[in-house]
């Protein structure tokens, strides 16, 4: 079994990164509009690049096989009860559950899900599908959702910019223009624009010249620590939680992510796939993985409230470190 050091280490870009954010929202240096500016270069620019270029270099195929069935299961099972305890608990609104939805069921898999598989697993080949999966069918859900919802990506003003314009906001659209508004979403949102080139470049068996995956790469790779120095920036000024029962509604949406969806995985991949168990260690521990920044990112993106999301990534990060050490120590290590 790995060291717990090791594994622990994955996690200290995430708290560095987003101390930063947070002293330079104290410090003032990019001035009071920088959380928007910045929210807004990781959403329509920094992300969909590396999703472009992730894709268009992944084989389509990779992630269709048993132990994604185990994987999806505890995803699916737990972005459920995400929004059944949103809905039926906290009386939440449709955009509102679909936040919820994800912050209880969608996994660093990139920034935090690559370095821990490296250090347990051995390799991080089970990552590939597991981003593929979110990227492909999970994310496209909830944006549509989003929409659906009422929600609507902020305009270059910042959080409510619409509400200052007259109330003319993505609630008070007519029912039919947020239909339009869903079966145009492929060719509005940067994210599923992306990602849909990318799975069309992967399709064709043709590579991305070099100098474009290269300016791809160079360009994603921004998103994930931006993400983060935003994240921070959020904690300063805002109170820690906001609103009727969310300080419970956090509490339930970190549980089922860190807990719940690890263990459904578990129930799938042994009682009824009977993976190896290898396969099966890879399965929990990317289930195990805790609540992804993109989650803060859509939602900050469609004007809803973000303190779920950013409770829900911070603390689901602090608890993982435990529950991934578990994980670790109670399946042991397949050899490399």
């Amino acid at each position: 079994m790995p060291s717990l050091y090791p594994l622990l280490s994955a996690f200290v870009p995430i708290w560095v990164l987003t101390a930063v954010g947070y002293l330079l929202a104290r410090t003032g240096l990019l001035g009071e509009h920088a959380e928007d500016v910045l929210g807004r270069f990781v959403f329509h620019v920094a992300m969909p690049a590396a999703l472009f270029g992730m894709l268009a270099r992944t084989p389509l195929g990779s992630f269709v096989n048993a132990s994604m069935l185990a994987f999806a299961a505890g995803t699916v099972l737990a972005s459920l009860l995400g929004v059944a305890v949103s809905r039926w608990v906290f009386g939440r609104r449709p955009a509102d559950q679909a936040i919820s939805a994800m912050a209880a069921g969608y996994v660093n898999s990139a920034n935090l899900g690559i370095p821990v598989a490296v250090q347990v697993l051995g390799d991080a080949t089970f990552i590939a599908p597991v981003l593929l999966f979110q990227v492909l069918l999970v994310t496209p859900v909830v944006l549509a959702t989003l929409e659906a919802g009422g929600a609507g990506p902020e305009r270059p003003g910042g959080p409510g910019a619409e509400a200052a314009s007259g109330g003319h906001g993505p609630a008070s659209r007519p029912a039919a223009d947020r239909l339009r508004r869903v079966l145009l979403l492929p060719l509005r949102n940067p994210v599923i624009l992306a990602s849909g080139l990318g799975c069309a470049v992967s399709a064709s068996g043709r590579h991305l010249p070099q100098a474009l995956a290269h300016s791809c790469e160079l360009l994603g790779g921004a998103g994930v620590p931006t993400a983060l120095v935003v994240l921070g920036m959020s904690l300063h000024g805002r109170p820690a939680v906001s609103g009727a029962g969310l300080p419970a509604e956090v509490g339930a949406s970190v549980l089922i992510k860190t807990l719940v969806q690890p263990l459904v995985a578990f129930a799938v991949g042994s009682l009824v796939l009977r993976l190896p168990p290898h396969q099966l260690l890879a399965v929990v521990v990317c289930s195990a993985l805790p609540t992804a920044q993109n989650v803060f990112v859509y939602a900050r993106q469609y004007e809803l409230s973000t303190v779920l999301a950013r409770d829900s990534v911070l603390y689901s990060t602090l608890l993982s470190m435990v529950t991934l050490s578990g994980a670790a120590w109670v399946l042991g290590s397949a050899p490399h």
